[in-house]
């Protein structure tokens, strides 16, 4: 059995984010989804699987059922498929936050970088005053990134505001262009760094998974793989699952 995956996030105010929790958890366990999935007041953020039936019925539910009243119309969703289940098990959790930064300030819904499509982001990088940045943490850094990258060489997201305070500055750095897996955390960082005085933030719309799955491989200005945070581990171009090393019988 093929598997399809989708990875979801949106920030959106959800102040019932406790309430909704079992009904969320109660759904997908109907229909023998797997993963995890982090409820907040700032929104919604995950990564699922299931069969293709059960995953476009979670996929339909989310934007436009009434579990969440069309407050998620705006959900960045996107698919991929694994040849075996990615997740032992179904977690559903409340979170203080989708993606853990810890600056207040630092809110997607009232202002956020400008998004920059796939198709727009060779184009982008290649600018010589363009500053490119990798929001992840550096094991992630250390399978794949983009040509010319700077690592920020963190251990985890809630790191990345310190690493802006000592190694970014708002008069010499005027345009940066952020990106990360699906999106969440550039857009996250976009936000602080607005906040804190840069002027010319953009972000990877979609992610690298998006840019993997559009971006013709002999167009790509990727190197490596992709970490997911899933039993595939890795994916490439065309959001392909990394070859499983062959056993030594073979």
């Amino acid at each position: 059995m093929i598997y399809k995956v989708a990875a979801f996030y949106q920030f959106a105010r959800l102040a019932d984010y406790r309430e909704l929790r079992e009904p969320l958890r109660a759904f997908c366990a109907g229909l023998g989804i797997k993963g995890s999935v982090l409820l907040a007041q700032e929104g919604i953020n995950g990564t699922v699987a299931g069969s293709t039936e059960a995953i476009d019925a979670f996929a339909y539910e989310l934007a436009q059922g009434d579990m969440f009243g069309g407050r998620l119309d705006d959900l960045e969703l996107k698919f991929s498929t694994s040849e075996a289940m990615p997740f032992g098990r179904l977690k559903v959790r409340l979170k203080k936050e989708i993606v853990t930064l810890g600056d207040a300030a630092a809110d997607p819904t009232r202002q956020v970088g400008t998004y920059v499509d796939a198709a727009q982001w060779n184009a982008l990088i290649a600018e010589p005053d363009t500053l490119v940045l990798d929001t992840r943490n550096a094991f992630e850094v250390a399978m794949g990134t983009f040509e010319g990258a700077v690592d920020p060489g963190i251990r985890s997201f809630g790191e990345f505001k310190d690493f802006a305070a000592q190694q970014l500055d708002p008069a010499k750095h005027r345009r940066i262009a952020m990106f990360c897996t699906g999106g969440i955390r550039c857009e996250k960082a976009s936000a602080h760094l607005l906040a804190r005085g840069f002027a010319e933030v953009y972000h990877l719309k979609g992610g690298i998974l998006r840019y993997l799955e559009h971006v013709p491989e002999e167009q790509s200005r990727w190197r490596g793989e992709c970490f997911v945070f899933d039993e595939r581990v890795a994916l490439g171009h065309g959001l392909r699952e990394r070859q499983k090393d062959a056993s030594p019988d073979e």
